[in-house]
């Protein structure tokens, strides 16, 4: 039973570690301008959560006192800030 326990907690290092680098990889790639437009927080200050965010999984794991919030850091990210960024960069209206 230990054995997969330890496989669990792996994968969700894993998990939390490519979700992390992915939210801030799209905020490096996204414009500038669109984080303005939409009424967010600016781009370097999304790039430096979502970066601290998956410097603390690495350092921390995705279970500890700091991967916690550096998970929910990046899941805000993804599911509020990008989809509003992404809209605006492709001339979408919503």
């Amino acid at each position: 039973m230990a054995e997969f326990d330890g496989l669990v907690f792996v994968a969700l290092y894993w998990a939390a570690q490519a979700l992390t680098i992915w939210a801030f990889v799209d905020a490096l790639i996204r414009p500038a301008s669109a984080f303005v437009a939409t009424e967010k927080l600016s781009k370097p200050a999304w790039a430096g959560i979502t970066g601290l965010a998956a410097v603390f999984v690495y350092l921390f794991g995705a279970m500890s006192l700091f991967g916690l919030p550096a998970v929910i850091a990046a899941v805000v990210y993804l599911v509020d800030v990008r989809p509003a960024v992404r809209g605006l960069s492709r001339g979408n209206s919503w």
